[in-house]
């Protein structure tokens, strides 16, 4: 073994050993092994933003086994091709003291024993422009977390954290809430004609489409039916077209992470995660194998190779006419500086389709397997054809227009591998120029809705079309929103918190320019400058602190001033003197204070709006528990304290009886009474009152089928189920008999 190959995955040191033979040892770094301190700001600002960079905890026996195997080796770094794997190799080659003018940098996009073996031939020299693009972003991360963080800190409690892309991300999932919760729902009605068993709607008025305003006035609503029931209805059109759908591109990374939330219920962070392993390689029984392509990229570009493999796939299964010139390149919504430095997201052998990959694949990885190779063929496959009919039926003045249309697929092209349901063709048997003297009218009451809140899936198209964040971060951006509880899942809906209120509420108060969008974008784009040779670090860190260091030293000075508070106006009234409710921001999160008798009370941190400087506090419903007071024999009910629900007497203040709230099932070691409980650091368990078991899952009143075991309820894609902790089964509730 005379040279050694640095790679940032032991999955992928194993697959790509595997290929390379003895000539080559390769080994893994497991990730990053040098960065800024965590006790420290390890950046002087005086000194041109030089960082401090030290080994990472726990990467000093990695690094130093480097050291041993690269001694009378060749080296050659081999991290991913990205901005951070350049990072990665240029702290490997400072920690070997390699010469970095000479070619010990190797890529690809993929990891096929060919493509390997090309790459360990034609090594190249580090791109110090991508290094210089990661190490300014990290170092704009650090300013601003390290000065932000201690803010919130100091305002409302420790463990919050702000960030340079993540604030504004919560500051879109923010915006939509308030305007959901200041949505006004317009009723209006819906206006058919029913023409042969078929409810054609009414769609334009006097040539403009029709609005929700225009039937929403119930006089208004009158008249119009009114006037068509007294008219006649003229066929006025019958158009008969062929139509083509295109093929979908390729995936990237954001449309990956869509799809994934989509179709499989998948957070962005598990859809990377799985598409990781697929890239590096994963366990077969013939051994590691990698099967699709570097998975962070925002290009649809797919090699000559690639395309010429999947047509002959294509040709040989479904036949020529099936083969497509690849999907068109479509515009990109929106979308600034797009990379091309990789290729889309594809298999790295076509010939595996999703039934072959059955045999060599398993759970998630076969199912996110499937989406990429489905994706891929269809992209390169010919359009669907549709044959579309659609009438157009008036009043005799042509103040009233409905229409109808429907399609027929005559040939199914890329549909054959990415399927979408044929469409039922209508038949009105209607001729041109026919009138309709008898006819039905027929109305619906409907009602506007509010925007819908943000899935990842939603919440990663938007980051990508305002340009914010890169497909390295979108999974990394949502997961830290969720651990600082900013925001909760809720299905696949993204609800912030109060505190996540609070928390934009204060940097858009004080620090706009780091909460407003077009800036974040530009500071990406500056980033793809930086990479591109165009502007170089010094020049953006400095032009961001001049603004920035200023704004930081006046906020610091107004805090030990005492100038700003983390007390907020509420429409919350106290129940026990009617007093005004403030809202103030302890330890274990925001709760309400009367400002009249004191009387403190815990805030639902899910649900609770801040809008324009008060938190809007929802009308608390009192939930019955079902059991009767043991002393008094009043109703039990759910209660939110400051340490979160429990259960009391609802006639309190007469009586006091207070009891955590109980599981719906009993222990799985003594079947006694088991109790939800919080732990120091905040967190919620299950403890019997028994017993010393304990546990983060629920019990349920259910045994497992295939054990007997106790079942546990657990979320699984936003829905309610059981879990067999010991068999590692699911199973809906509906299915299980109660004991």
């Amino acid at each position: 073994m005379n040279k050694l190959l640095i790679v940032e995955s032991p999955a992928k040191a194993k697959t790509i050993q595997k290929y390379l033979g003895d000539g080559y040892k390769v080994v893994s770094s497991k990730g990053h092994v040098r960065d800024l301190p965590e006790s420290e700001f390890g950046v002087d600002i005086s000194k041109k933003f030089k960082p401090k960079f030290v080994l990472i905890k726990g990467k000093k026996n990695v690094v130093n086994e480097i050291k041993k195997l690269s001694e009378g080796r060749e080296v050659l770094l081999a991290p991913d091709n990205d901005r951070e794997g350049e990072s990665i190799a240029w702290h490997l080659a400072e920690l070997l003291k390699l010469d970095t003018s000479k070619p010990i940098r190797i890529v690809f996009n993929e990891i096929t024993e060919k493509v390997i073996k090309e790459a360990v031939k034609n090594p190249k020299q580090l791109d110090f422009r991508k290094v210089d693009a990661q190490l300014t972003r990290r170092i704009l991360d650090r300013i601003v977390g390290y000065g932000l963080s201690p803010l919130l800190w100091r305002l409302m409690k420790r463990g919050l954290s702000a960030g340079r892309v993540q604030s504004v991300a919560l500051k879109l999932v923010c915006e939509r809430e308030k305007e959901i919760f200041t949505f006004q729902p317009v009723h209006y009605h819906k206006i058919f004609v029913i023409v042969n068993g078929v409810k054609v709607p009414l769609v334009k008025i006097k040539g403009r489409k029709i609005k929700p305003e225009d039937t929403s006035d119930e006089k208004k609503y009158r008249s119009i039916i009114d006037e068509i029931k007294s008219s006649v209805l003229k066929v006025v059109s019958i158009e008969k077209k062929q139509t083509k759908r295109q093929p979908p591109q390729p995936y990237i990374t954001s449309t990956l992470q869509q799809d994934a939330n989509n179709l499989l219920g998948w957070s962005a962070s598990k859809t990377m995660k799985v598409a990781q392993q697929l890239y590096e390689g994963v366990e077969t029984p013939e051994g590691n194998m990698a099967f699709i392509t570097y998975m962070r990229t925002d290009s649809t570009r797919v090699s000559e190779t690639a395309k010429d493999a999947a047509k002959a796939y294509i040709e040989s299964h479904f036949g020529t006419q099936y083969a497509g010139s690849g999907s068109k390149k479509r515009s990109s919504r929106g979308k600034v500086n797009v990379q091309d430095a990789h290729e889309a997201i594809r298999p790295t052998y076509i010939e595996i389709d999703p039934e072959s990959a059955k045999h060599l694949l398993k759970g998630d990885h076969l199912r996110l397997y499937t989406m990429v190779w489905k994706r891929f063929m269809a992209s390169q496959m010919a359009p669907s054809v549709y044959e579309e009919t659609s009438f157009g039926l008036e009043t005799p003045d042509g103040r009233y227009r409905f229409e109808i249309s429907s399609k027929k697929r005559i040939f199914d092209g890329f549909e054959k591998v990415f399927g979408s349901s044929q469409e039922k063709m209508l038949d009105l048997s209607l001729k041109e120029g026919e009138e309709i003297k008898d006819f039905e009218l027929v109305s619906e009451d409907a009602e506007t809705t509010p925007p819908p809140r943000y899935t990842e899936a939603s919440l990663v198209r938007t980051l990508e079309t305002n340009g914010i964040g890169r497909p390295s971060t979108y999974a990394t951006i949502i997961s830290t929103l969720m651990e600082r509880e900013y925001v909760v899942r809720r299905g696949k809906e993204l609800v912030p918190t109060l505190v996540g209120f609070l928390v934009v509420d204060f940097l858009e108060r004080y620090f706009p320019k780091i909460m407003d969008v077009g800036f974040t974008a530009k500071m990406e784009e500056e980033l793809d400058e930086i990479e591109e040779g165009r502007k170089n670090r010094l020049e953006v860190l400095e032009e961001f602190y001049r603004e920035f260091g200023p704004s930081l030293e006046g906020i610091e000075e107004k805090l030990g001033a005492r100038e700003i508070q983390s007390v907020y106006e509420s429409n919350a009234k106290c129940e026990a003197c009617g007093g005004d409710m403030k809202v103030h921001v302890g330890r274990f999160g925001p709760y309400l204070r009367c400002e009249r008798c004191e009387k403190t009370e815990n805030l639902d941190p899910v649900g609770t709006v801040l809008i324009d400087g008060v938190v809007m506090v929802k009308k608390k419903i009192e939930e019955k528990t079902g059991d009767k007071c043991p002393k008094c024999g009043s109703d039990l009910i759910v209660k939110r304290g400051k340490y979160g629900e429990f259960v009391a007497c609802s006639a309190y203040p007469e009586c006091d009886y207070t009891r955590n709230v109980r599981a719906r099932g009993t222990c799985p070691k003594c079947g006694g009474p088991v109790e939800k409980r919080r732990s120091k650091k905040g967190r919620y368990y299950w403890s019997c009152t028994e017993c010393e078991w304990m546990g983060w899952n629920e019990p349920s009143p259910h045994l497992c089928p295939s054990c007997g075991g106790r079942l546990f309820f657990r979320s699984q894609k936003g829905q309610e189920r059981l879990y067999c902790e010991e068999e590692r089964l699911w199973f809906d509730i509906s299915k299980v008999s109660e004991l």
